[in-house]
């Protein structure tokens, strides 16, 4: 059918429903099994409900489903991807059908890096005053089933809930029925998907009238009230922050306060003066909805798109609270979910662009320090996958090092961690140079490294131990521990804590001669993975009953 599978390649492609009569007719369907997100939401610190301000990211990009549609991947040039997952905490997919499902390759990346995906349900102009005659005039029954169905969806492709985006005037008896529709979909979706969300779109009054309100007052808030979060239109002053942040009280957060980067209308920042937007949000302690930062990608073209996207981000990051990793194993080779090559091991596989972003991998921060350092994504070389991370920096004159935070992390430290690298130093000496990972704890006072006579490490910084090889009952798998290869080196650690709490993950670039200079160093990360040891060496669950469908031979 159509709707699951392209027609001219036969490849299974995500989709959406156009109208009311497409969402009341949806039903679970084998063909549609490839749409299913196949990771699940990963855990993170700070958890979503915490009263910090938050960031929404809202992807509209030239009408949605372009390459992103094909669920296994394709041979796209220059494909938008989107990496900066630390820095946000809402995911939303955007386009103008009725239900916007969102392509499973955006929740496998956003699920793997800990960010839940929102769909859009949106009515607008004139055929979404009938649709909305029809299910909200209807009464109970009738926006009932809207609302079980749109629960259903989501929990069916394990996606995380809905923005719900009400763009046309409303009749006196569908606007009544809209605030307990909103309170029906919401306890729906709270109680079919686990840390589900329905978020509101500043658009019609409780009148019934279609006019933004760029705050929240009392014209809209019956919505809010009825819902997780309001989302506002962008053409906001100063004075509306202040009201808005008034009237929200202990549930600021929950007004996510809409910034459009491509800047339309009368507004404050845009572009590369977002900044200016969410300064003044944060002033307010409100969260931020960014509509559309694929302007990066859109309006300055695809040819330096990754550098131009590491300057956008790097820009607005003072205002990006970000997020901590908070379980083992972390594992990563940096892969963005596209390449110009795949390689594995080091080695170009099979060279020509590929675009697949269910194989986007964990990402790490991507710290910024004008003229001191710089991070970025490396297409030419990697250890696995499309992509390495590029640490690039200077060590200053005096100073034997310098450390790069990959990974802020919360929980517990095992009694035991392995650690691996994987690197490859570029540049004209790259043996004057040396490269290893250092691991920070919260400092409480009981926090030991190795045996119980040891001292606790000043400020908590702990140097795992170099293993020349790996441990017996690891060797297979940390045979990366000494086989680099491809002009790749690879480094096996050990590190023994006692009553600790990992903060950070980092990695260290020193200088092997001291020297008076500053010195310029160019590094790649292949690979870095944190496992606890006693999980790994346990033995992995058997995988029972397989069966395989939808088989297509060529």
């Amino acid at each position: 059918p159509a709707r699951y599978f392209d027609t001219k390649t036969t490849e299974p492609i995500s989709f959406f429903l156009s109208g009311l009569e497409e969402l009341l007719a949806w039903q679970p369907n084998s063909n549609d099994d490839f749409n299913i997100s196949a990771v699940p939401l990963a855990k993170r610190q700070p958890p979503l409900h915490s009263r910090r301000p938050r960031t929404l990211v809202c992807h509209d990009m030239r009408g949605g489903y372009l390459e992103d549609r094909f669920i296994q991947g394709s041979a796209t040039r220059n494909p938008y991807v989107f990496y900066h997952w630390r820095y946000i905490d809402i995911f939303v997919y955007f386009s103008h059908h009725t239900v916007t499902i969102p392509p499973v390759v955006w929740t496998n990346a956003a699920h793997r890096n800990g960010v839940p995906v929102l769909g859009t349900f949106i009515t607008e102009w004139a055929d979404g005053e009938k649709l909305c005659e029809a299910f909200l005039a209807g009464g109970e029954e009738a926006y009932g089933a809207v609302a079980e169905q749109l629960a259903r969806i989501a929990q069916h492709y394990r996606f995380d809930g809905w923005l719900v985006n009400i763009e046309n005037t409303l009749s006196a008896a569908a606007v009544r029925n809209l605030p307990p529709f909103l309170r029906d979909l919401t306890a729906r979706v709270h109680s079919a998907v686990p840390g589900g969300l329905v978020i509101w779109y500043d658009s019609v009054l409780q009148d019934g009238t279609l006019r933004w309100q760029n705050e929240l007052n009392e014209e809209n808030r019956v919505f809010f009230n009825a819902c997780d979060g309001l989302f506002t239109n962008y053409n906001w002053k100063e004075e509306q922050l202040e009201q808005t942040l008034k009237l929200a009280g202990p549930r600021h957060a929950d007004v996510y306060v809409g910034v459009d980067v491509f800047a339309r209308g009368d507004v404050i920042g845009g572009g590369f003066d977002t900044d200016k937007s969410l300064r003044l949000i944060r002033q307010y302690s409100l969260s931020a909805a960014i509509f559309a930062p694929g302007w990066v990608y859109e309006h300055l073209g695809e040819e330096n798109f990754l550098q131009n996207e590491n300057r956008f981000w790097g820009l607005l990051a003072e205002y990006l609270p970000t997020h901590s990793i908070c379980t083992l194993p972390l594992a990563t080779s940096f892969s963005l979910g596209m390449g110009t090559s795949r390689f594995l091991d080091g080695k170009d596989e099979e060279s020509g662009p590929w675009y697949d972003l269910s194989m986007q991998e964990i990402q790490p921060l991507y710290p910024e320090h004008q003229g001191r350092l710089s991070t970025s994504c490396c297409l030419q070389d990697a250890w696995c996958g499309g992509s390495s991370l590029r640490l690039q920096g200077t060590i200053p004159p005096g100073e034997e090092r310098v450390a790069i935070r990959l990974f802020s992390l919360q929980m517990p430290a095992p009694p035991k961690l392995f650690l691996t690298l994987l690197y490859k130093l570029e540049g004209p000496q790259p043996d004057d140079f040396a490269v290893s990972l250092e691991v920070t704890t919260w400092d409480l006072g009981t926090c030991l490294e190795g045996n119980p006579t040891s001292l606790p490490e000043p400020n908590g910084r702990h140097h795992p131990r170099f293993l020349p090889a790996p441990p017996p009952g690891l060797a297979k798998l940390l045979a990366a521990c000494h086989s680099g290869s491809h002009g790749w080196t690879s480094r096996c650690y050990e590190l023994e804590l006692q009553d600790c709490t990992l903060r950070d993950l980092s990695v260290i670039v020193s200088r092997q001669q001291p020297s008076p200079q500053e010195t310029s160093f160019t590094c790649l990360l292949g690979e870095v993975r944190v496992l606890d040891t006693a999980s790994v060496a346990a033995s992995p669950p058997q995988v029972h009953s397989v069966t395989a469908s939808q088989l297509w031979w060529q």
